[in-house]
């Protein structure tokens, strides 16, 4: 569910009744956390955290007029959403993080390749989002990413 919003706070503030608390809690968690140089701006239709163009000109190479993603959370029809771009291109990241969420949350671990879908609202880890926002650097993850695409070309 792609949000029309224009602003984060827009967005914050269209959300339903139900999804508030938890959206804020994760977005300040992950706000607290974000390396220097990673901002907050809407992003295909969701809360988005870039590496803007002014840090890294090349911009995101699927479509370079955008900045280079990092981190994404959304209210999705059936669960909150959080995609780290960190977690899917770094395995000992993913490891970690599986592994953590298994010792703090009561509720099976629901994730995709990027994106960790949040069900039961009363489990929420809010510390290990903050935490896996912070595992890596804004110039470890472009290196990270330019090593990718660059190895993808040959």
């Amino acid at each position: 569910m792609q949000s029309k919003a224009t602003t984060p706070q827009q967005y914050l503030d269209e959300l339903p009744e139900e999804r508030k608390e938890a959206i804020e809690k994760l977005r300040q968690q992950i706000l607290s956390n974000l390396p220097k140089g990673v901002e907050e701006q809407m992003s295909y239709g969701m809360l988005g955290y870039v590496i803007p163009h002014s840090v890294y000109p090349e911009g995101y190479h699927c479509d370079t007029s955008l900045p280079l993603p990092f981190m994404s959370l959304a209210s999705q029809k059936n669960f909150i959403a959080v995609y780290s771009m960190v977690i899917y291109a770094k395995k000992d990241i993913y490891d970690w993080f599986t592994k953590e969420y298994a010792k703090r949350c009561k509720y099976k671990l629901d994730m995709g390749k990027s994106c960790i879908r949040l069900k039961k609202m009363n489990d929420i880890p809010y510390e290990l989002i903050g935490e896996l926002t912070a595992k890596m650097s804004t110039d470890e993850w472009i290196q990270l990413y330019e090593d990718a695409i660059k190895n993808r070309k040959k």
